[in-house]
């Protein structure tokens, strides 16, 4: 789409009212006649090195399972599916992660957050920094709470239930964690990690059950708040407006589907003396393969995004204790960390965008300023 006239007059007018902030917004103005070339490329580039990321994080994924499972002497050949759905899984996450840090804002966003993160002088500043945002923004997510607190519990639920699964279910596939039985059958049981013994229990006591139950525990923990999401994006009419089945449905369904069948085979191994085991282990296998092949590549790759928020968290909280706050350009209100804005700034110019400097001003002079520009370059040819 053409942009009128006067916008472009009013975009190249010396730094005041509109034509500071570049009103425009045309893209494609600033960028030069023989830009296309480099671009057209970079994608090709990405995907390259996106794969050769994958391949090798697959590669020393096989070579911890063998080495881990002493060259396979604790691998079980049952759990096999799993173990190359985790396979797949690593491949996933190493492409897309991959190909996500290759953007200009996320490449920008991971460098600085990582700067951060092994900066000495910002452990000097804030030596406690580090683990109050892991805690804030990885582990109990307060900024979800600020929106709703059944919202906040519902997605604690899922993410304790799906880490204390993850805990159990990846060492157990891939042969590093076993119990083993002297006499066969119990009740006295030795754990083992990487064939080496770290603690024996009954599996009669408490210890022994929640040892034994561990993945029931987490069903348990996942089913309500999976179920509640799924409600609300059933009753909910934002929710309802902009989802996507595969993408939003999908995933609650795929958690509550595993969760129920895993349920299923301990209430048939205790209560049903095995009957239908065998069609619910092949029901949950085709679950959890199924939803670690998705992990990459639908809503729950944020799972592995999240962590970079807690560099960036990091990267705002040591420039703000410097007392390096960036004025509005154009009411002097605080905007934010002078060089969280300056970075905003540098991203927006690698993406060839001709407006950063709208970075420089706060939400409300945003809209002052876009509604101004509408009014006195836009309008006029309406009048």
């Amino acid at each position: 789409m053409t942009e009128p006239p006067e916008a472009s007059a009013a975009a190249a007018q010396p730094a005041s009212g509109a034509g500071r902030t570049g009103f425009s917004g045309a893209p494609g103005t600033a960028r030069p006649a023989g830009g296309a070339g480099p671009r057209a490329a970079a994608p090709r580039s990405a995907t390259t090195r996106a794969t050769a990321a994958g391949v090798t994080v697959s590669v020393l994924l096989i070579l911890a399972i063998v080495f881990g499972s002493r060259l396979l002497e604790n691998f079980d050949s049952a759990l096999l599916p799993y173990a190359v759905a985790s396979v797949f899984l690593a491949f996933g996450v190493a492409y897309r992660y991959t190909v996500w840090v290759s953007a200009p804002g996320a490449r920008r966003l991971f460098k600085q957050g990582w700067r951060s993160f092994f900066s000495v002088a910002n452990f000097r500043k804030a030596p406690t920094a580090l683990p109050r945002m892991t805690a804030t923004y990885l582990g109990f997510q307060k900024f979800l709470g600020a929106r709703s607190h059944a919202r906040w519990a519902a997605h604690q639920l899922i993410f304790w239930g799906c880490v204390l699964a993850s805990l159990i279910t990846f060492p157990l596939t891939w042969g590093w964690f076993t119990f083993t039985s002297g006499s066969g059958s119990g009740p006295g049981y030795e754990m083992r990690i990487w064939g080496f013994k770290i603690i024996g229990f009954d599996s009669l006591d408490i210890l022994g059950w929640l040892m034994f139950h561990g993945l029931d525990i987490a069903a348990v923990l996942v089913i309500p708040g999976a179920s509640y999401f799924l409600w609300r994006r059933m009753r909910d009419r934002g929710a309802i407006t902009g989802q996507r089945f595969a993408y939003d449905l999908v995933p609650l369904i795929a958690l509550i589907v595993i969760s129920v069948t895993g349920l299923l085979l301990t209430f048939s191994s205790i209560f049903l003396h095995g009957g239908g085991y065998e069609f619910l282990a092949i029901l949950h296998m085709v679950s959890v393969v199924f939803t670690l092949i998705y992990i990459p590549f639908g809503k729950f790759f944020h799972i592995v995004q999240r962590p970079a928020a807690v560099g960036m968290q990091l990267f705002k909280y040591t420039a703000q204790q410097d007392q390096e706050v960036f004025g509005c350009r154009r009411c002097e209100e605080p905007v934010d960390a002078a060089p969280y804005v300056e970075n905003l700034r540098g991203t927006m110019r690698d993406l060839g965008l001709g407006f950063d400097e709208w970075a420089e001003y706060c939400p409300r002079c945003k809209r002052v300023l876009r509604g101004s520009a509408y009014l006195t370059q836009v309008k006029k040819g309406f009048q």
